[in-house]
């Protein structure tokens, strides 16, 4: 099974401060097609103006993965966590049975770009925590995310994976995944095609693709560099 989720069909929100796109349904956009993916809920990719943010609130049983893509977020939680997400960092944030945070623009001159992801874990209840980590930005597959904190991955409530693929131009990678598993690409830059066996896929930047059924792919890249999110997912 190939699903496509075309960058153009994505749901969209204008706070004026906040430009949003949701590749899932989310506030006040809502298509019951789209209510996520396996263990996968959320996929937002948000534009702050300088200083602005999301005011204290409060999330409970998600992980929240947040990638900073241009930018700075500052971030403060009732955990007493304070700290900058500069880009090129991964945030996880798990609310378990409760967590109240805020998320600003660190920069009062620059906008900020970055990517919200929500994870529904497998328990519910527990210590909320949070993570925080760099990883390299070198061509090829990079586990960010799993459940054993596999590699040095940060540790999700979840067996789920996320990895992040990164490829040179004119350039392509392997992927194996097992049976039974789903998986989610989610294409940040670049132009990216795939194959298995006589499936093809073919994104362009905010595209998105749903997979079941197919645990062997080869992944291309085209003309520039790309960058995607690959989820592996119960």
């Amino acid at each position: 099974m190939i699903e496509f989720r075309k960058s153009s069909q994505r749901g969209s929100a204008d706070f004026g401060w906040l430009q949003s796109r949701h590749s899932f349904s989310f506030g006040r956009y809502y298509d019951p097609a789209q209510m996520g993916f396996s263990a996968l809920r959320v996929i937002n990719d948000d534009r702050v103006s300088p200083g602005a943010g999301f005011d204290t609130h409060g999330h409970r049983d998600m992980e929240i993965i947040s990638l900073v893509l241009d930018g700075v977020i500052a971030h403060r939680d009732s955990t007493g966590q304070v700290a900058e997400l500069p880009a090129g960092e991964y945030q996880l944030m798990s609310a378990g049975r409760g967590i109240m945070h805020s998320e600003f623009n660190a920069r009062t001159n620059q906008d900020l770009h970055f990517l919200q992801i929500w994870i529904e874990p497998d328990s519910l209840g527990g210590e909320p925590g949070y993570q925080q980590k760099p990883f390299a930005q070198t061509p090829g597959l990079t586990l960010v995310a799993s459940k054993d904190g596999a590699e040095g991955s940060l540790r999700l409530k979840q067996n789920a994976k996320l990895f992040q693929l990164r490829l040179d131009a004119q350039s392509a990678l392997n992927f194996q995944t097992q049976a039974g598993r789903k998986l989610y690409l989610h294409l940040v830059s670049g132009s990216l095609s795939g194959q298995s066996g006589e499936q093809h896929i073919s994104l362009q930047p905010g595209d998105g693709v749903k997979i079941a059924d197919l645990t062997d792919w080869q992944f291309s890249s085209g003309a520039e560099p790309v960058f995607a999110l690959l989820f592996d997912l119960p």
